[in-house]
């Protein structure tokens, strides 16, 4: 045995490789937010394209784009990655306490905060920055559903820069004392990867969406994961997975 199959039998032994996502599941997910008059989904993967003509989507934003076109005008789909939103600035935990979401932070802005919940110091400290134009559509909202990759057994950066910078919605009622703002909004959380920690990435968000305040749908919770192999990491392996992600979902007529 190899050491890295010795680390992986070692430190491993708990962690859940389990893909639980195929045609199935999908179809409940979209049942599910077919009940809601209006759903937010938001893609937080990315790629970059060599060949215009042959564009090369990640898996998960593929799957919010069939739920998107599942439920027509439902559906507000937003590619994270393309917007232009900063790192979150630690005002959580400053010396002095605790100044995340004081109502000093309010964004005050009637088009981008139409709502009055946004505050984040970020938002005012970064004039270009443009988590409003998620925070809008969010309390608009009948459900959120975040779609990431999964990379190193966490969810992507974008993802998390973004649940991040929403910490501020949390804190409202957490540490406040404040409503909770997100109370009626239900969210889910769908990723995919290669061969690791995919179970686990979904548990532990599933779990962080529930501190936020959100009513959290389980069956809106699910990833896909090529294999349980955590040690696979050959060429073959990964030139398989697109199209074992095609059939899995019944995509065939698309891809």
């Amino acid at each position: 045995m190899s050491y890295i199959n010795e680390a992986f039998e070692k430190y491993s032994i708990t962690e859940k490789n389990t893909s639980k996502g195929n045609f199935k599941f999908l179809v409940k997910t979209i049942e599910e937010l077919d009940k809601l008059d209006k759903v937010l989904l938001l893609t937080c993967s990315n790629r970059f394209n060599w060949d215009p003509n042959n564009v090369d989507i990640p898996k998960s934003t593929i799957l919010g784009m069939v739920i998107q076109e599942a439920l027509g005008n439902k559906a507000t789909l937003i590619d994270v990655p393309e917007l232009n939103i900063v790192p979150c600035e630690g005002n959580v935990s400053r010396k002095d306490g605790n100044s995340c979401g004081v109502k000093k932070a309010l964004l005050k802005d009637d088009k981008k905060n139409p709502s009055g919940y946004h505050r984040c110091w970020a938002s005012l400290n970064e004039k270009d920055d443009e988590l409003w134009k998620i925070s809008k559509e969010l309390f608009e909202s009948n459900a959120v559903v975040f779609f990431t990759s999964v990379r190193w057994g966490q969810a992507s950066t974008y993802y998390q820069k973004l649940i991040e910078r929403l910490t501020w919605i949390e804190n409202r009622f957490a540490t406040l004392g404040e409503s909770n703002v997100v109370q009626n909004i239900q969210s889910g959380f769908i990723c995919t990867g290669q061969n690791w920690k995919g179970l686990d990435v979904v548990d532990t968000q599933k779990k962080v969406h529930g501190f936020f305040g959100f009513k959290t749908n389980k069956y809106l919770y699910w990833n896909w994961q090529y294999t349980d192999k955590a040690t696979d990491e050959t060429q073959q392996s990964y030139k398989k997975s697109f199209g074992s992600f095609v059939n899995k979902f019944k995509l065939d007529e698309l891809y």
